[in-house]
C-alpha cells in the first residue's frame, strides 16, 4: 500500500497540482494584504470609515455586514484579473495547434483516385 501510495505522490499531475495549491494559497495571502492595507485605505477617503469589513446595517436585529462582502469581492476581482493576464499570456507563448485542412489532401485526393481506377478493373 505503502509502494503504491508514494507512486500516486510521485505523479506529474500531484506534485503540480500541490505546487499549485501552495502558491494559490500564497498569492491569496498576497491579494488579501493589497486589499486590505492599499485599496481600503483608498475607498475609505471616500466612506470615511478606515476598515471595510466594519462597514455594516442592521434590520430587525440581523447584522449585514456588507463591508466583508466588498472586501471579498475585491479579492476575487483581482485574482480574476491575474489568472485572465496568465491564461492570456501563456496562449501567446503556447504553440497554437493548426486546424486541420478543410478538404483531403493532394495525396489522398490521389489516393482515392487510384483506388477507383483500381475497384473498376
Amino acid at each position: 500500500m505503502w509502494k503504491e501510495f508514494r507512486q500516486f505522490i510521485m505523479r506529474g499531475n500531484v506534485l503540480d497540482l500541490a505546487v499549485g495549491v501552495i502558491i494559490g494559497s500564497a498569492f491569496t495571502g498576497l491579494v488579501t494584504s493589497l486589499t486590505k492595507n492599499l485599496i481600503n485605505p483608498i475607498i475609505a477617503l471616500f466612506t470615511r470609515s478606515t476598515n471595510l469589513e466594519g462597514l455594516s446595517f442592521t434590520v430587525i436585529g440581523a447584522k449585514f455586514t456588507y463591508g466583508a462582502f466588498l472586501n471579498d469581492v475585491i479579492n476575487f476581482l483581482i485574482v480574476a484579473f491575474v489568472v485572465f493576464l496568465m491564461v492570456k499570456g501563456a496562449n501567446k507563448l503556447l504553440p497554437k495547434k493548426d486546424a486541420a485542412p478543410a478538404g483531403p489532401t493532394k495525396e489522398e485526393a490521389l489516393l482515392t483516385e487510384i483506388r477507383d481506377l483500381l475497384k473498376d478493373k
